[in-house]
């Protein structure tokens, strides 16, 4: 199993009333998360696309943000958790053109993960009229197999679809290296798990909650990826999960950071604008908060296996769940609202005690996918 982080730009209101400079502050500490995650080993940094998700995620121009990141890191891959293609936020050509320049400024370590927004509130923004978030998906499919088509073609022959269309026209710049950046889709149920697979995409499962939710998107996954019609130059084998991590040399000091983290308040806001996401029960309508975490909500979590947290030990111990559960990749989220310094040493002491035990493959998985089909 590997590893990354995910980062979204996270701006509660409670920062910016004591920093009148949140939102900066913010950005530009997610860019040194990343830069650390590089020196710590890990193999993946996601950032995401959100717009309209006040609070919740500022990241919106992440093509930007992964631009700087590629000059100033040297080996982890950098990936748009996600890019939109969807022609009324962001017009496909432009999406190709994008990703193949951050595939020239990274090396070749670009990774494009795609998806169609995290719910009505944002991508409806985009969609005045519709009122069927359904209709995003009909309109992703359209889109998505045109990527390679356009990195690949010397000239691109040209797309008339239903919601977009182009003429010839050659597009540039092309991939760096062999065949593309691997593809991955933003998944958050079984059928989306199953329909990546078939199309030979990776998925980026940020709605998977705990251990137990492996099962079924492995089944959901695994099973159709060894018939997949891949829509690119190769299939992109993996499936990706997010979790919440906090590692400290105690375990009385990583529950202590978690306590003081205001997560309750960040598990509020997903599901405040994750409206497709699966709801759990007892999760309360927005503005209504989630009641603040106590030290025994934390230690709830740790043993219900919904957040990494622990001493080295416990979080290695914690992570070889998830190897076991099936997941090729774990990736942690931190827009979380602890410290800047509690932040950099938790991915410090993850990338010293917990991946060297883990992950002992130099490569990354992607690159071997890539280069085979080169």
């Amino acid at each position: 199993m590997e590893f990354g982080i995910f980062v979204q730009g996270y701006v509660p209101d409670r920062r910016r009333r004591s920093d009148p400079q949140a939102e900066h502050h913010a950005l530009i500490e997610e860019t040194e998360y990343v830069i650390q995650a590089d020196r710590s080993g890990f193999k993946y940094a996601w950032a995401s696309e959100h717009h309209f998700l006040e609070e919740y995620s500022h990241l919106s121009a992440n093509d930007v943000f992964l631009g700087y990141l590629a000059h100033a890191t040297e080996r982890i891959h950098l990936g748009s958790g996600i890019f939109n293609p969807l022609p009324q936020v962001n017009h496909p050509v432009k999406v190709a053109e994008k990703a193949a320049m951050l595939d020239h400024l990274s090396g070749g370590r670009f990774e494009f993960g795609t998806g169609r927004g995290a719910g009505s509130h944002e991508i409806l923004g985009f969609l005045p009229g519709v009122t069927d978030m359904d209709r995003t998906r009909e309109i992703w499919e359209e889109t998505i197999a045109e990527f390679p088509r356009m990195w690949l073609q010397e000239e691109y022959q040209g797309f008339d679809g239903a919601h977009w269309s182009l003429p010839p026209r050659t597009v540039l710049p092309k991939p760096y290296g062999p065949a593309h950046p691997a593809m991955w889709y933003a998944a958050g149920s079984p059928s989306s798990y199953a329909m990546a697979a078939r199309k030979g995409l990776g998925v980026l499962g940020f709605s998977v909650q705990k251990v137990s939710d492996m099962e079924w998107v492995v089944d959901s996954y695994k099973t159709e990826i060894g018939k997949a019609q891949p829509v690119g130059a190769f299939v992109n084998d993996n499936v990706m999960v997010t979790t919440t991590a906090i590692c400290a040399e105690t375990h009385a000091k990583a529950v202590e950071i978690a306590v003081g983290g205001g997560l309750n308040y960040l598990q509020s806001l997903l599901f405040r604008y994750h409206d497709t996401f699966p709801r759990p029960e007892g999760i309360p309508r927005w503005p209504e908060l989630l009641p603040e975490y106590t030290e025994e909500v934390i230690e709830l979590l740790i043993a219900e296996e919904l957040m990494v947290c622990g001493d080295p030990d416990e979080v290695l111990r914690q992570c070889k769940r998830w190897e076991q559960a099936g997941a090729d990749q774990l990736s942690f989220g931190l827009p979380i609202g602890i410290s800047r310094a509690d932040t950099l040493n938790t991915i410090r002491l993850i990338g010293e005690h917990v991946i060297p035990e883990i992950d002992t493959d130099p490569v990354h998985r992607t690159t071997r996918f890539r280069t085979a089909a080169g």
